[in-house]
């Protein structure tokens, strides 16, 4: 670690105390970004990172709601509005008891690199409350987030601020959050993505972080002259970004043999197909249950709980060639890095934000193997999210194939960019400086054009 970021992680970490998740973040980028201020030492003179990394507001408020029986509730919401120097700020609102200010401050610093790196114009974002709407009726979710709209109404627009959904947050919860802001600004406009196909929303836009992750992996792969074709897959998480990687491998040739969600895994060594695909969709989507009810319909499959306590994820412990953590942040530590190459993965494509701790990318670029880090890997989600702004300004809706198109192009692209960057700074392979120090650029030039702002 040079002495320049030495210097700024003890400077964010005052700043910023009790955050790990955060600093995490910035320390990652801060590495990669020293192969670029000794080159450029303009950007350093303009403290454009500094800059990057404090966000240019935060809005925290209160969300007091009734439920079912006229029981009163009151939750904490957020908006991170961290950097708008290449356009409106963009990201996701997580409705998890796990969420708080240095979460979500991780989460939008990172989105201003992934967003960057989709080429679409977009600033990011990060929002969310502690509510909880795992088990909660219909009318409970909607009264919880009219209230949270009530006043996140207020400061976001479709020039201002464009959230999307995370974990938590999906179409039921897009559809009662525009409902209210419709309401109270009378106007309909583009100021949500995930929207119904009915009233604004893209074809592709749930599938997309799940293609764009499958998409990003097929490109490391032709690095090296090979496909997915036959490729044994470890899979976690189960909710939309899960469930559509396993359906693109599926597409693409491969097998996959794990999914997971927070009480436990399953391991299937015959495959998930596409028929039992089918049923973990209607099993997560519809009746909201547990993944462990897979082993009491196909028999051969084995369940294994989960415990926090656990030093290592068993998930990662099969053999297999290709691994996508799909789940949460920090989902793979050092134990699990090493067990994934020991037992033949050489292809990682993260389909959550930041899912491998820093001892863990370390091994994954000590060994060399495909490691494409979530803020190039998974940008596939807000790559359509931005594709949605586009067809809203328009007024027309685009078919399924062009979305799915443009998609791809857009992940082919994001790969290229990693791959001439970690080039051109003398870091053939590495994904991780390609993608943060593409990022970057893009947003570094924007903020010096605009001047000290």
């Amino acid at each position: 670690m040079s002495d320049y970021v030495k210097d700024l992680m003890a400077e964010v970490k005052a700043k910023h105390p009790a955050q790990p998740e955060f600093h995490q973040a910035v320390q990652e980028v801060a590495e990669s970004l020293s192969l670029v201020l000794e080159r450029h030492p303009e950007y350093k003179s303009a403290r454009i990172l500094e800059r990057i990394i404090e966000p240019e507001r935060v809005i925290i408020f209160r969300v007091p709601w009734v439920d079912d029986q006229g029981e009163i509730h009151i939750n904490i919401g957020y908006r991170i509005e961290m950097n708008s120097a290449i356009g409106p700020y963009k990201g996701g609102l997580r409705f998890h008891p796990s969420v708080n200010l240095g979460i979500l401050k991780f989460l939008a610093f990172e989105q201003v690199f992934k967003n960057s790196l989709t080429s679409l114009p977009m600033g990011g974002g990060k929002g969310g409350s502690d509510f909880d709407p795992k088990g909660k009726s219909d009318l409970k979710i909607m009264r919880f987030c009219q209230a949270f709209m009530s006043e996140l109404f207020r400061h976001i627009g479709p020039n201002t601020d464009v959230p999307a959904g995370d974990i938590g947050v999906g179409g039921r919860e897009i559809g009662y959050l525009f409902g209210q802001y419709k309401k109270l600004r009378n106007e309909f406009t583009g100021v949500l993505t995930g929207k119904g196909l009915n009233w604004g929303g893209s074809l592709i836009r749930p599938e997309a972080t799940g293609y764009g992750a499958v998409y990003f992996a097929a490109e490391m792969l032709t690095t090296r002259n090979q496909t997915l074709e036959g490729k044994i897959c470890l899979v976690s998480g189960s909710g939309n970004v899960a469930q559509y990687t396993v359906e693109k491998i599926l597409d693409l040739g491969g097998k996959v043999v794990t999914l997971s969600d927070s009480n436990g895994y399953i391991y299937d060594e015959e495959g998930i197909n596409k028929e039992k695909l089918n049923f973990i969709m209607e099993l997560k989507n519809v009746r909201r249950g547990r993944i462990k009810e897979y082993v009491d319909k196909y028999k051969k499959a084995v369940y294994t709980p989960l415990d926090d306590n656990m030093d290592h994820n068993p998930l990662w412990d099969h053999k297999a060639h290709c691994a996508f953590p799909s789940a949460t942040q920090n989902e793979i530590n050092a134990k699990d890095a090493l067990n994934l190459v020991n037992n033949g993965v050489y292809v990682v494509s993260e389909g959550a934000n930041m899912p491998t701790t820093i001892d863990g990318v370390n091994i994954f670029l000590d060994k060399k193997i495909l490691y494409g880090p979530g803020k190039a890997a998974n940008a596939g989600g807000v790559s359509v999210s931005g594709l949605e702004m586009s067809q809203n300004s328009q007024r027309l809706p685009w078919t399924r194939e062009e979305v799915d198109a443009r998609l791809s192009l857009i992940m082919k692209n994001i790969h290229k960019t990693c791959v001439d960057m970690s080039n051109r700074f003398g870091t053939p392979g590495n994904y991780v400086n390609g993608a943060n120090i593409g990022g970057f650029l893009k947003v570094a030039d924007a903020m010096i054009d605009q001047g000290v702002v």
